[in-house]
C-alpha cells in the first residue's frame, strides 16, 4: 500500500515537474533590429536564445519599412535589442504598433556617440558606434547583462560565450592596428557612399569622404559630388568603395570622372548573407580593413 502510494507521489512530482523544466529550458525568444546587432546576440545567446533579426542582410536599416508581421514578432518577443543613437527611426512606431511592453535593451549604452555637424535625423550623433571595435566590447556586455537579467539559469552558458567573442574582438582589433599602420599617412584617405564609418576613421586614423550624409535617405546634391570630384582630384585619392546596402552607381560614376579606381566593396551598416565574405560582424570588420588596406596600398 505504502509502496503504491509513493509510486502515485512520484508519478504527481514527475508530471508537475516536467512542464517547469521544459519552461526553464524554451529558447529565449529575442528580436534584434539590424543584421549587425543580430549576430552579437546570437554570439552571447547560442542555443538558449530563439532570434530573429527584422532588418536583413544587405538591408538598409535608416529606409526599413516594419510590417505587420514584424510587429507580430515583436509582440511576441521576450526581450528587444536595439542599437539605439536614433539608428532606428521607426522604432517607435514599431513598438508602439505591437503593443509590447517587455524589455528594451540598447546595446549602445554607455558609449558616448560622436557629434554630427550637420545635426541630422539622428539626432546630431553618429548612431554606426559599432565600427569601432572597442565600442563592440560595450555592445557584448550590454548583451550579456541583459541576457543573464531575462534568463539566469543560463548567465554561465552567456558569461562563456560573452568571455569567448571578447577574446575573438582583441585579436581582431590588434590585426587591425597592425594592419592600418602600414599605410603611408598620404594613403589614408578613403572615399565612401555615405558617412558610415566616423568611428572607424576616429579610431583608426583614417579619412572617410562620402556624397551622402550620415543618412541613406538623404540624396547627394550635384553640387555634393562636384566638390567631392574635385577633393579627390586635388588629394589624389586613388581608390573609392561602394557599400554593400548602397547602388555603386553614384560611386561609379565619381570614380570614373576623378580618375580614380573602384576599390571594393565595404560594409556599413548591414552583413552579408551568412555564406558571404561578411556573413558575421567579426568577418566584415575583418574583410573591411583587409579590402581598404589593399586598395589603399597599391601603387
Amino acid at each position: 500500500m505504502l509502496s503504491q502510494w509513493l509510486r502515485c507521489c512520484l508519478l504527481l512530482l514527475l508530471v508537475t515537474w516536467l512542464p517547469w523544466v521544459h519552461a526553464e529550458e524554451a529558447p529565449l525568444k529575442a528580436v534584434a533590429t539590424f543584421s549587425i546587432l543580430g549576430d552579437m546576440v546570437k554570439a552571447v545567446g547560442g542555443e538558449r536564445i530563439q532570434l530573429t533579426t527584422l532588418v536583413g542582410a544587405d538591408s538598409d536599416g535608416h529606409v526599413y519599412q516594419p510590417t505587420s508581421a514584424d510587429a507580430k514578432t515583436v509582440a511576441q518577443a521576450d526581450i528587444l535589442f536595439v542599437n539605439g543613437l536614433g539608428f532606428e527611426g521607426w522604432l517607435e512606431r514599431l513598438v508602439e504598433a505591437s503593443g509590447y511592453k517587455g524589455k528594451v535593451v540598447t546595446a549602445t549604452e554607455g558609449i558616448t556617440g560622436l557629434p554630427l555637424a550637420d545635426g541630422d535625423n539622428h539626432g546630431g550623433v553618429d548612431p554606426h558606434a559599432w565600427q569601432n571595435l572597442a565600442n563592440a566590447k560595450t555592445y557584448i556586455q550590454n548583451i550579456t547583462r541583459a541576457l543573464q537579467d531575462a534568463d539566469p539559469v543560463g548567465s554561465a552558458v552567456y558569461a562563456i560565450n560573452r568571455d569567448t567573442y571578447l577574446q575573438q574582438l582583441a585579436a581582431l582589433e590588434q590585426q587591425l592596428a597592425e594592419t592600418i599602420g602600414k599605410l603611408p599617412e598620404d594613403r589614408r584617405s578613403v572615399v565612401t557612399s555615405h558617412d558610415a564609418f566616423g568611428y572607424f576613421a576616429a579610431a583608426y586614423q583614417l579619412k572617410f569622404l562620402a556624397p551622402q550624409g550620415i543618412n541613406t535617405e538623404t540624396e547627394a546634391t550635384a553640387k555634393d559630388v562636384a566638390a567631392l570630384i574635385e577633393q579627390i582630384r586635388a588629394e589624389k585619392i586613388t581608390a573609392v568603395f561602394v557599400e554593400n546596402m548602397v547602388s555603386p552607381r553614384l560611386l561609379e560614376q565619381i570614380a570614373a570622372e576623378s580618375g580614380a579606381t573602384v576599390g571594393g566593396t565595404l560594409y556599413a551598416d548591414a552583413l552579408s548573407p551568412a555564406d558571404g565574405v561578411a556573413g558575421t560582424y567579426l568577418a566584415m570588420m575583418k574583410h573591411n580593413i583587409e579590402t581598404l588596406y589593399q586598395a589603399l596600398a597599391a601603387k
